[in-house]
């Protein structure tokens, strides 16, 4: 300011200079005039300095800070919106990858049965997930996470009436729904090739309906509160049980029920021998499983990392365990098989990386990869060893339901707490271990009434003849490949 003052000053002295004819009175004049002009130049800089002041302080964090708070508030209230609506987003797309699962499961079954079943499995296949969407929606979403009853049952939220058609709850039912066909189609390949059909769809129902969401109420009753559904946690997940992706909730639950439905049907027919030993019924298109086993390794990545609910950081280490747990099931299947019988099997490596993919849906989401290495190889030693007990006890599960989802949804269950990242807790692998008994435990004893009963009143194994003709001649009056000879009559 100074500096512009000496230099205003100077122009009007070189301006108003008297020329050398001027008169005195004319000097008294221009000095005058000078003298107005600099109180007005300091009257000026006072202004500019007050002016300055006000800017200074303007500028200060302390001023800045009080007419930002509302920016910020609309800023956060912006991001908070596209969090949630990429929650919704996310869980759409995984709960559609999980939806693809029952074509895995189709896949898996056609494959590894005979041809002149294929129409019959295509069927169970589509029409379970049919059932258990209906019946879910009218009575199993309740039962699973309405409100509460001491912990053991949903009470409320039947028909899902009275509900904006923006809630974010709609993406949740969505979501849980893929899970229950999940946890529903795991029978179907168990009990393939001597099923009859109308027993196999009653089944479907009370699964959907009733068995699933009683022990999913159990684990995972509390998740509806997020959006508005019930909130009470169940008596499981209130002692600490963590089921992170359904190990138990959902294969372990199908597994049992799988095991009581073949304990009811019996085996198939020439299955075993009349001394007990073990026949080859070989399937018809192992690269057909093989496809198959691929689109449900795929739909595990929604599986696994949409269970977080959320579209976040979270998901990445999930999909590499989902990653690197059934890359060493499959391979330590193989290993273990080729070790007992000579060479490698085809069949028994699809399964060991479906049985590392269910090992590694409890605990995904707290161990990290090189635990997720260690559960998946023991997963697939689990595989072999529980196949070849099965045959020996003479038990019939024709796509080997039962050692990739039972037992090894039992061990992913455990697998929470012994690989935990945060440390070993023995009272924690208590909890694991009560969790996965009480739900698998009832669940088989329920499918095994159901079973029982399902069999005395509309009958459930097919006859010999109409297991010799083929599922889809006795049940369907059709052939899936009218064009090739598919049964073991002329």
């Amino acid at each position: 300011m100074n500096l512009f003052r000496i230099c205003s000053l100077a122009s009007i002295v070189l301006l108003t200079v008297p020329l050398p004819s001027a008169t005195a009175q004319d000097s008294s004049k221009i000095e005058a005039k000078l003298d107005t002009i600099i109180q007005k130049l300091d009257t000026n800089q006072g202004t500019l300095n007050e002016v300055a002041k006000a800017v200074k302080n303007e500028a200060s964090p302390k001023a800045a800070s009080a007419p930002a708070e509302p920016a910020s508030a609309a800023v956060k209230a912006d991001i908070d919106t596209v969090q949630v609506n990429l929650n919704v987003v996310w869980m759409v797309v995984a709960g559609a990858m999980v939806f693809m699962m029952q074509a895995g499961f189709a896949m898996v079954e056609l494959g590894f049965a005979r041809a002149k079943n294929s129409i019959n499995i295509i069927m169970k296949n589509f029409l379970d997930f049919c059932i258990s969407a209906l019946v879910f929606m009218f009575l199993g979403f309740g039962l699973m996470f309405g409100t509460s009853a001491s912990g053991w049952i949903g009470t409320d939220s039947f028909w899902l009436a009275n509900h904006a058609a923006n809630e974010s709850m709609w993406t949740f039912w969505f979501f849980q729904v893929v899970f229950a066909g999940t946890a529903c189609t795991i029978v179907s390949g168990a009990m393939a090739e001597r099923t009859k059909f109308v027993g196999y769809l009653v089944y479907a129902g009370l699964l959907a309906g009733v068995v699933y969401p009683l022990g999913g109420h159990w684990a995972w009753g509390s998740f509806g509160g997020g959006f508005g559904i019930g909130g009470d946690k169940g008596w499981l997940e209130a002692m600490g049980f963590v089921d992170f992706a359904g190990s138990t909730v959902v294969h372990g639950c199908g597994g049992a029920c799988a095991l009581a439905g073949i304990l009811v049907v019996g085996a198939r027919h020439g299955r075993f021998a009349k001394d007990g030993t073990p026949r080859l019924i070989a399937g018809h298109n192992i690269p057909l499983a093989a496809l198959g086993v691929f689109i449900l390794w795929f739909g595990w990545f929604g599986f696994n990392a949409g269970s977080t609910l959320i579209g976040d950081g979270s998901i990445g280490r999930i999909v590499v365990n989902t990653t690197i747990a059934p890359a060493a099931g499959a391979l330590a299947a193989m290993i273990s098989m080729w070790f007992v019988q000579g060479r490698p099997d085809v069949g028994i490596t699809l399964n060991g990386a479906l049985g590392g993919l269910v090992g590694i849906t409890a605990c995904c989401a707290n161990i990290s990869p090189a635990s997720s290495l260690v559960v998946g190889l023991i997963a697939g030693i689990i595989t072999t060893v529980a196949t070849i007990a099965l045959e020996r006890m003479q038990i019939d599960d024709a796509v080997g339901a039962v050692p990739v989802h039972l037992v090894n949804g039992w061990w992913g269950t455990l697998s929470v707490a012994l690989f935990n990242q945060d440390g070993f807790d023995a009272h924690k692998l208590g909890v694991q271990a009560l969790g996965t008994f009480s739900i698998t435990l009832t669940s088989f004893v329920i499918c095994f009434i159901i079973f029982k009963t399902v069999d005395m009143l509309v009958g459930l194994r097919a006859t010999d003849n109409e297991q010799i003709d083929g599922l889809d001649f006795s049940e369907h009056a059709a052939n899936a490949y009218p064009d090739f000879q598919t049964t073991e009559q002329a």
